[in-house]
């Protein structure tokens, strides 16, 4: 049978390129404040998730068990993820900026057997009865091991498993101060114990791994992904990208880190905090560019606003502002305004492209399209209200535009379709597309247009837009944020492009406020900072004659100016564009 496994990438680059470094991770400083780095090359990862994948198997943690992973990224990180897909294990990962009462709800939701996590993980899961129910056996991150190894089937350090493991493979342990591991651990172990740690002879179907959304535009869910999707998505990234082996990622964003071993990079994890991005140091993206020869760059738009920022604040155009070793930027989880794109072409070599591929966590890429394409085009059409072009979809997946309705939709038929030009909900199908939220049927049938033609289910996305005449897909916002009046429905990305032209503004959000039994558009200001408070009402007239010259912006009257929109803290940029519907709701009371 053919092995469908994102382990099996890591398998074959430590065979083809074996010192080759997998993973740099930032742990200490020297005397001049330089970041200095563990590493392991690709054969140290595969050994050392090896090992790791004995000892949990010997725990009893294999094929099929749903096992949370509370790590931050590390070369632990890394290690036990791999080591899980080796096993065939389903790691369940969740979003730790979604706070602790919806981390509660995912993991009783998931019901996992085994939990592996830092010590924080463990205190806040025992005091918060995470998982209670149905936990049986963790993990510790603890990396030394015991005076003795022996297998407890309930609890366990990280340490003890690679000990464990190493002694039980034929494979020598590369001499790690980190792992107190000793020839003589292997003197006990019979002959035929003695062997590699075979991956899982898992296929396309089997369950991969649960993701829960960070719920930033409804209830967290569990996404289900399969070996096959998370193989496609390798695919799909290699061809659109053109990405080879040898590359040098910058991993911003922990989940897409996974990616880059898959894909024969060497993943140089920053020193930041992964779940706020916009409080970044830029100090701490553009060094390990220049140190490394970094040349593929994942964040997300919030941090790249945040390093495109960087040369004002020191003044310079000196070779510590510039990326010039990134061949490309890669950026995902909301739109890239064209203001974040120019400043950060400056940093960039002439001729490379920023991409931002389009989709969500149920299905990524859909679509996707380069800087060039919107500085020299999109950006004008967006500033005239047209929504924000997200690009022509990849290969193999078909997008739809159909009728929008909040209702589950039993099965697909083409009488769904709208034409060309009319904006409605986005629907897609293809090999990376998930079909289902982990026990959530309810949420399934709303999300999911079972396709009897096809075999499989069509996603609907969430989000309303539509094609051009040249085939290309236009966002116009979340179908659960449009706004519905006596006189229309309003959609939130063309009107906010419109607004979000003017030059003191940095980002707008349309809302909906309920006046005396009607609905009432509201237009939320966020203000470059540096604007005076002084000049809030010449702001204000022209943001109106702006809005004046439109037909979609002339019912637009209400402008509202908040300091600091309420945002998702792990990409900063999605705009709870609900909660400032209330806020809203309250200025205009008083």
């Amino acid at each position: 049978m053919s092995i469908v496994n994102i382990a099996t990438h890591l398998k074959n680059m430590a065979q083809q390129r074996p010192e080759q470094r997998a993973i740099l991770y930032p742990v200490s400083r020297d005397l001049d404040g330089r970041n200095l780095y563990l590493s392991d090359s690709y054969r140290e990862l595969d050994q050392r998730s090896d090992f790791i994948a004995t000892g949990l198997r010997a725990m009893g943690i294999g094929r099929g068990v749903r096992t949370v992973l509370m790590v931050p990224p590390s070369l632990e990180f890394f290690s036990l993820t791999f080591a899980l897909f080796k096993v065939g294990a389903v790691p369940v990962l969740v979003d730790p900026g979604m706070g602790f009462r919806n981390l509660g709800r995912c993991l009783a939701e998931a019901e996992p057997e085994a939990f592996i996590g830092v010590t924080q993980a463990h205190v806040a899961r025992w005091i918060l009865g995470w998982g209670k129910a149905t936990l049986r056996k963790f993990v510790s991150l603890r990396t030394r091991r015991s005076r003795v190894v022996r297998i407890n089937h309930r609890f366990m350090t990280l340490g003890d498993l690679v000990a464990y493991g190493s002694r039980s493979t034929l494979s020598e342990m590369p001499h790690d101060s980190k792992y107190e591991t000793h020839p003589a651990d292997r003197s006990t172990v019979s002959h035929a114990e003695r062997r590699c740690s075979p991956i899982a002879e898992t296929n396309a179907s089997d369950q991969a791994a649960i993701l829960f959304t960070s719920g930033s535009t409804g209830v967290p869910k569990g996404v289900v992904y399969s070996h096959g999707t998370f193989a496609q998505q390798i695919e799909l990234l290699k061809d659109i990208f053109q990405i080879t082996p040898g590359e040098i990622d910058l991993c911003t964003f922990p989940l897409f880190a996974l990616f880059a071993p898959a894909l024969g990079m060497t993943a140089v994890v920053p020193r930041m905090n992964f779940t706020r991005p916009a409080q970044v140091d830029p100090r701490e993206v553009i060094r390990p560019v220049h140190e490394f020869g970094v040349t593929n760059l994942f964040g997300s738009p919030a941090l790249l606003n945040t390093i495109s920022r960087y040369p004002m604040r020191v003044g310079g155009e000196s070779p510590n502002c510039s990326l010039p070793s990134v061949r490309r930027v890669i950026s995902a989880g909301a739109p890239v305004s064209a203001d974040i794109l120019d400043r950060l072409q400056l940093m960039l070599a002439p001729g490379t492209q920023v991409y931002t591929p389009y989709g969500a966590t149920e299905s990524l890429p859909v679509a996707v399209i380069s800087s060039r394409e919107i500085l020299e085009e999109t950006r004008h059409q967006t500033a005239q209200g047209a929504g924000t072009c997200v690009g022509r979809p990849v290969a193999g997946t078909l997008v739809s535009i159909i009728h929008i309705s909040d209702q589950p939709i039993a099965e697909w038929n083409d009488s769904l379709l709208l034409p060309e030009g009319e904006i409605g909900e986005i629907v897609v199908r293809g090999p990376q597309v998930t079909q289902e939220y982990f026990r959530r049927p309810d949420l399934t049938a709303l999300a999911k247009i079972p396709d009897p033609v096809a075999g499989v289910s069509r996603h609907r996305m969430g989000d309303v837009g539509y094609f051009d005449p040249s085939g290309r897909l236009w966002f116009c916002g979340r179908k659960s944020q449009r706004v519905i009046t006596a006189e229309g429905t309003y959609f939130t990305e063309p009107i906010e492009g419109i607004f979000n032209s003017h030059p003191r503004i940095f980002r707008t959000a349309l809302v909906g406020v309920r006046r005396a039994g009607k609905v009432r558009l509201a237009l939320c200001v966020e203000r470059e900072s540096g604007y005076p408070l002084a000049a809030i009402e010449e702001l204000t007239r022209e943001l109106l004659e702006l809005g004046a010259r439109f037909r979609q912006t002339q019912a637009v009257r209400t402008i509202l100016y908040h300091d600091s929109f309420p945002v998702d803290v792990r990409h900063n940029s999605k705009i709870f564009r609900e909660k400032l519907a209330v806020w809203a709701a309250k200025q205009l009371q008083s």
